[in-house]
Protein backbone atom coordinates (compact mmCIF):
# COMPACT_ATOMS: atom_id res chain seq x y z
CA UNK A 1 0.00 0.00 0.00
CA UNK A 2 1.57 3.19 -0.99
CA UNK A 3 1.93 6.35 0.88
CA UNK A 4 -1.35 7.98 -0.65
CA UNK A 5 -3.34 5.09 -0.20
CA UNK A 6 -2.33 5.14 3.75
CA UNK A 7 -2.96 8.78 4.56
CA UNK A 8 -6.47 8.61 2.55
CA UNK A 9 -7.48 5.39 4.62
CA UNK A 10 -6.42 7.61 7.52
CA UNK A 11 -8.61 10.59 6.70
CA UNK A 12 -11.67 8.25 6.33
CA UNK A 13 -11.05 5.98 9.06
CA UNK A 14 -10.76 9.94 11.33
CA UNK A 15 -13.40 10.93 10.10
CA UNK A 16 -15.73 8.11 11.12
CA UNK A 17 -14.21 8.05 14.39
CA UNK A 18 -14.79 11.70 14.69
CA UNK A 19 -18.12 11.71 13.69
CA UNK A 20 -18.33 8.68 16.60
CA UNK A 21 -16.37 11.08 19.51
CA UNK A 22 -18.47 14.01 18.92
CA UNK A 23 -21.55 11.58 19.57
CA UNK A 24 -20.12 10.02 22.20
CA UNK A 25 -19.39 13.61 23.58
CA UNK A 26 -23.13 14.99 23.41
CA UNK A 27 -24.13 11.73 24.70
CA UNK A 28 -21.78 12.08 28.10
CA UNK A 29 -22.48 15.88 28.19
CA UNK A 30 -26.45 14.80 28.23
CA UNK A 31 -25.79 12.14 30.83
CA UNK A 32 -23.90 14.56 33.12
CA UNK A 33 -27.10 16.92 32.72
CA UNK A 34 -29.33 14.20 33.69
CA UNK A 35 -26.96 13.45 36.81
CA UNK A 36 -27.34 17.02 37.97
CA UNK A 37 -30.43 17.04 37.70
CA UNK A 38 -31.42 13.67 39.76
CA UNK A 39 -29.11 14.99 42.21
CA UNK A 40 -31.18 18.69 42.27
CA UNK A 41 -28.25 20.21 41.56
CA UNK A 42 -29.45 24.19 41.62
CA UNK A 43 -27.00 24.54 38.80
CA UNK A 44 -29.16 22.08 36.54
CA UNK A 45 -32.91 23.95 36.63
CA UNK A 46 -33.01 23.76 33.05
CA UNK A 47 -31.49 20.79 32.65
CA UNK A 48 -34.55 18.51 31.40
CA UNK A 49 -34.76 21.34 28.47
CA UNK A 50 -30.57 20.80 27.73
CA UNK A 51 -30.80 17.55 27.49
CA UNK A 52 -33.43 17.25 25.02
CA UNK A 53 -31.22 20.02 23.15
CA UNK A 54 -28.33 17.33 23.71
CA UNK A 55 -30.50 14.60 22.32
CA UNK A 56 -31.24 16.65 18.93
CA UNK A 57 -27.48 17.69 18.86
CA UNK A 58 -26.60 13.67 19.07
CA UNK A 59 -29.49 12.98 16.54
CA UNK A 60 -28.06 15.57 14.03
CA UNK A 61 -24.66 14.21 14.11
CA UNK A 62 -25.96 10.42 13.68
CA UNK A 63 -27.74 12.17 10.51
CA UNK A 64 -24.04 13.29 9.35
CA UNK A 65 -22.55 9.41 9.83
CA UNK A 66 -25.13 8.02 7.99
CA UNK A 67 -24.66 10.30 5.46
CA UNK A 68 -21.34 9.61 5.10
CA UNK A 69 -21.90 5.81 5.10
CA UNK A 70 -23.47 5.91 2.10
CA UNK A 71 -21.16 8.29 0.15
CA UNK A 72 -18.70 6.32 1.34
CA UNK A 73 -17.84 2.97 -1.03
CA UNK A 74 -15.20 1.15 1.42
CA UNK A 75 -15.48 2.30 5.12
CA UNK A 76 -12.18 1.61 7.25
CA UNK A 77 -14.22 -0.05 10.11
CA UNK A 78 -16.65 -2.31 9.03
CA UNK A 79 -19.82 -0.48 7.89
CA UNK A 80 -22.28 -2.36 9.96
CA UNK A 81 -19.85 -1.85 13.36
CA UNK A 82 -19.82 1.81 12.68
CA UNK A 83 -23.71 2.26 11.86
CA UNK A 84 -24.45 -0.38 14.95
CA UNK A 85 -22.18 1.67 17.52
CA UNK A 86 -23.72 4.84 16.21
CA UNK A 87 -27.20 3.33 17.36
CA UNK A 88 -26.38 2.10 20.79
CA UNK A 89 -24.79 5.39 21.59
CA UNK A 90 -27.54 7.63 20.11
CA UNK A 91 -29.59 5.47 22.42
CA UNK A 92 -28.57 6.15 25.80
CA UNK A 93 -29.52 9.58 24.80
CA UNK A 94 -32.88 8.56 23.90
CA UNK A 95 -33.50 6.76 26.71
CA UNK A 96 -32.05 9.07 29.13
CA UNK A 97 -34.68 11.71 28.37
CA UNK A 98 -37.66 9.23 28.36
CA UNK A 99 -36.75 8.85 31.74
CA UNK A 100 -36.68 12.30 32.79
CA UNK A 101 -39.88 12.95 30.41
CA UNK A 102 -41.65 9.79 32.16
CA UNK A 103 -40.97 11.24 35.66
CA UNK A 104 -42.23 14.16 34.89
CA UNK A 105 -45.37 12.85 33.28
CA UNK A 106 -45.98 10.33 36.09
CA UNK A 107 -45.08 12.58 38.55
CA UNK A 108 -42.38 10.29 40.18
CA UNK A 109 -39.71 11.68 42.55
CA UNK A 110 -36.09 10.68 42.45
CA UNK A 111 -34.94 8.34 45.08
CA UNK A 112 -31.63 7.34 45.99
CA UNK A 113 -31.78 4.39 43.41
CA UNK A 114 -32.22 6.02 40.40
CA UNK A 115 -28.89 8.57 41.32
CA UNK A 116 -26.64 5.52 42.03
CA UNK A 117 -28.57 3.81 38.44
CA UNK A 118 -27.80 7.08 36.74
CA UNK A 119 -24.43 8.22 38.11
CA UNK A 120 -23.17 4.05 36.64
CA UNK A 121 -23.85 4.97 33.49
CA UNK A 122 -22.58 8.40 33.02
CA UNK A 123 -19.80 7.17 34.56
CA UNK A 124 -19.77 3.65 31.45
CA UNK A 125 -21.26 6.35 28.79
CA UNK A 126 -17.68 8.21 29.82
CA UNK A 127 -15.59 5.31 29.50
CA UNK A 128 -17.61 4.05 25.76
CA UNK A 129 -16.37 7.53 24.93
CA UNK A 130 -12.90 7.12 25.69
CA UNK A 131 -13.00 3.77 23.85
CA UNK A 132 -14.23 5.55 20.43
CA UNK A 133 -11.35 7.98 21.28
CA UNK A 134 -8.73 5.35 21.46
CA UNK A 135 -9.69 3.38 18.43
CA UNK A 136 -7.33 4.35 16.13
CA UNK A 137 -4.41 4.69 17.67
CA UNK A 138 -4.63 2.24 20.70
CA UNK A 139 -7.45 -0.18 19.97
CA UNK A 140 -6.47 -1.86 23.18
CA UNK A 141 -6.43 0.51 25.07
CA UNK A 142 -10.00 1.14 23.54
CA UNK A 143 -10.75 -2.77 25.00
CA UNK A 144 -10.05 -1.88 28.16
CA UNK A 145 -12.57 1.13 28.29
CA UNK A 146 -15.06 -1.16 26.67
CA UNK A 147 -14.44 -3.69 29.64
CA UNK A 148 -14.88 -0.98 32.65
CA UNK A 149 -17.77 0.23 30.58
CA UNK A 150 -19.54 -3.62 30.44
CA UNK A 151 -18.28 -3.96 34.42
CA UNK A 152 -20.21 -0.50 35.23
CA UNK A 153 -23.13 -1.88 33.31
CA UNK A 154 -23.44 -5.05 35.00
CA UNK A 155 -23.40 -2.72 38.74
CA UNK A 156 -27.02 -1.20 36.81
CA UNK A 157 -28.03 -4.36 36.42
CA UNK A 158 -27.46 -5.26 39.82
CA UNK A 159 -28.97 -2.16 41.12
CA UNK A 160 -32.01 -2.34 38.93
CA UNK A 161 -32.84 -5.55 40.79
CA UNK A 162 -32.42 -3.99 43.94
CA UNK A 163 -34.53 -1.29 43.37
CA UNK A 164 -37.35 -3.33 41.85
CA UNK A 165 -37.63 -6.17 44.68
CA UNK A 166 -37.61 -3.33 47.20
CA UNK A 167 -40.32 -1.88 45.62
CA UNK A 168 -42.74 -4.61 46.01
CA UNK A 169 -42.14 -5.50 49.35
CA UNK A 170 -43.43 -2.14 49.99
CA UNK A 171 -46.32 -2.12 48.11
CA UNK A 172 -49.22 -3.01 50.71
CA UNK A 173 -52.93 -1.37 49.26
CA UNK A 174 -53.63 0.04 45.84
CA UNK A 175 -52.12 3.32 46.08
CA UNK A 176 -48.81 1.97 46.71
CA UNK A 177 -49.13 -0.89 44.11
CA UNK A 178 -49.96 1.96 41.62
CA UNK A 179 -46.81 4.00 42.63
CA UNK A 180 -44.67 0.68 41.87
CA UNK A 181 -45.61 0.05 38.60
CA UNK A 182 -44.74 3.96 37.80
CA UNK A 183 -41.55 3.76 39.34
CA UNK A 184 -40.86 0.23 37.69
CA UNK A 185 -41.33 1.80 34.53
CA UNK A 186 -38.82 4.79 35.16
CA UNK A 187 -36.57 1.50 36.45
CA UNK A 188 -37.02 0.15 32.86
CA UNK A 189 -35.94 2.78 31.35
CA UNK A 190 -32.62 3.30 33.24
CA UNK A 191 -32.28 -0.20 32.88
CA UNK A 192 -32.83 -0.29 29.08
CA UNK A 193 -30.06 3.13 28.97
CA UNK A 194 -27.88 0.47 30.59
CA UNK A 195 -28.36 -2.26 27.66
CA UNK A 196 -27.34 0.42 25.34
CA UNK A 197 -23.82 1.27 26.93
CA UNK A 198 -23.42 -2.96 27.27
CA UNK A 199 -24.17 -3.30 23.53
CA UNK A 200 -21.85 -0.63 22.83
CA UNK A 201 -19.09 -2.12 24.60
CA UNK A 202 -19.61 -5.30 22.22
CA UNK A 203 -19.36 -3.93 19.41
CA UNK A 204 -16.59 -2.07 20.05
CA UNK A 205 -14.72 -5.09 21.24
CA UNK A 206 -15.68 -6.47 18.13
CA UNK A 207 -14.29 -3.47 16.31
CA UNK A 208 -11.15 -3.56 18.32
CA UNK A 209 -10.77 -7.86 17.45
CA UNK A 210 -11.39 -6.64 13.62
CA UNK A 211 -8.44 -4.27 13.80
CA UNK A 212 -5.68 -5.65 15.80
Amino acid sequence: MGVAQVFKRNQKEDKFVQLLTDQGQATVEGLRLLEKWAKKDPLAEKAVEQIRRKESEADEIRRILIDELHNTFITPLDREDIFKLSLHIDDMLDYAYSAVEGMQLLEIDVDPHLIQMVTHIREAAEEIWLAVQRLSANPRVAADHAYRARKLENQVEHLYRVAVSELFKKSKNVDQVMEVFRRREIYRHIANMAEQVNQAADILGIIVMKIT
